[in-house]
């Protein structure tokens, strides 16, 4: 029969239930016994962490929906009811605010080690681009999730981010209309954003577990981007990487405890505190940390409908990634050029960070122009062009020559 095992379990609860439905034998042949490299470093442990992260924003969201009111007149108050009177709502309130931060940081670094690591090459393209629409369907969720607390900078940034797509011909103002449910920020823009964030990361969800599928075709990569040759060159998932991956999730909630009962607030803005008054402009509008690179690139542009252009371009220009880069080699590792310029990359969305929280006007506005010309450069002209001109470090022969040989090294 199709998908039967003939594994049989100790337990007879287990192997009964195994035999008419094998959820326990997938399990062990999918994660328990799934061939990993053996040389997996730290950097492949923020897949583990992510899915913990979108556990807790899940359970912890779902606890908040309970409680709150997603009406304008009551929004704001329903917040405060949560930090106030809810028991342990405070607790709840800043698990999911400064989660949204961290689910952040850990996608960015898990991004980053795809960038580095060339991730994204044969035979994984169809894996890299859905986690660029986890990545963008992340961005959407948090967006909305930031609206629903109704403060000054929620009411605001929600009129300037969908004011943006007016810029779009013909059916710009239509989308706007939609979005908004009428003719302004409003209750129907409350009920809509409310709606949304509550079904996206359920969304969210399904893009993992196909991201995940996708990732069980080809097997892990590893930072040698060398192929697995034999059985070798990898390890059993459980318990060598679940211990691992354990490890690395416990230090990440223990930093993100840190904010989160020491420092809650950090990570976001003060004006948020301020009830949404569509009367009074704050000095300053600005998203949260984790869009302000992209900000950055929207205001850079004189034009607003190219902005929007460059801005959205920023995104999708990573769907293409996999075509853009002509090295046969994957690794940062081995490719001393591509290694310099990726660290000038980092840097460069590290400014774009910066410029997207400062006013866009002066030397801001100057910096802001170059470092978004040089994130586009990087992807359409430096990375086709470097793959054809580095010569890259030899490769070795295996996983496991690369293993014994850094052991070798350490050793002496």
């Amino acid at each position: 029969m199709s998908g039967h095992s003939n594994y049989e379990f100790k337990n007879p609860v287990v192997n009964w239930l195994d035999t008419r439905l094998p959820i326990f034998s997938l399990m062990k042949g999918q994660a328990m016994d799934f061939p990993s490299p053996k040389n997996l470093n730290y950097w492949w442990t923020f897949g583990g962490i992510l899915a913990t992260m979108l556990v807790v924003q899940l359970i912890s969201g779902i606890v908040l929906a309970m409680h709150y009111t997603p009406h304008t007149s009551m929004a704001f108050d329903s917040v405060e009811h949560i930090m106030r009177d809810v028991n342990y709502g405070w607790l709840i309130r800043y698990m999911h605010a400064n989660g949204a931060s961290m689910f952040f940081v850990a996608v960015y670094i898990h991004i980053f080690r795809g960038l580095y690591y060339g991730s994204y090459k044969e035979p994984r393209e169809v894996l890299w681009m859905l986690g660029v629409f986890i990545f963008i369907v992340m961005m959407a969720t948090a967006f909305m999730g930031y609206v629903l607390p109704w403060g000054q900078m929620s009411f605001w940034g929600a009129k300037v981010i969908t004011n943006l797509f007016s810029a779009v011909p013909y059916v710009g103002d239509y989308i706007v209309t939609l979005l908004w449910g009428g003719f302004s920020v409003d209750n129907p823009t409350l009920n809509r954003f409310f709606s949304l964030h509550y079904l996206l990361p359920f969304v969210l969800a399904a893009l993992v577990f196909l991201h995940i599928w996708a990732l069980h075709v080809p097997g892990n990569g590893n930072p040698t981007g060398v192929e697995v040759k034999s059985g070798a060159d990898t390890i059993p998932f459980h318990p060598y990487y679940t211990m691992k991956d354990l490890f690395a999730i416990v230090v990440f909630l223990m930093v993100m405890a840190a904010f989160l009962f020491f420092a809650p607030n950090y990570m976001g803005h003060a004006d948020n505190y301020i009830p949404a008054n569509p009367l009074v402009t704050p000095a300053h509008i600005v998203p949260e940390w984790y869009f302000l690179p992209f900000y950055a690139i929207l205001r850079s542009i004189p034009d607003k409908l190219f902005g929007v252009i460059a801005m959205f371009s920023s995104l999708l220009i990573l769907l293409v990634l996999p075509w853009l880069d002509s090295s046969r080699v994957r690794s940062g590792k081995y490719r001393p050029i591509f290694k310099q310029l990726f660290w000038v990359f980092v840097l460069d969305c590290l400014v774009l960070g910066v410029v997207g929280g400062n006013p866009a006007e002066g030397h801001w506005l100057i910096i802001g122009r170059i470092a978004t010309a040089y994130y586009f450069l990087h992807f359409i002209i430096l990375l086709p062009l470097i793959g054809l001109l580095e010569r890259p470090k030899p490769l070795p022969a295996s996983i496991s020559e690369d293993v014994l040989a850094d052991s070798d090294t350490k050793n002496s």
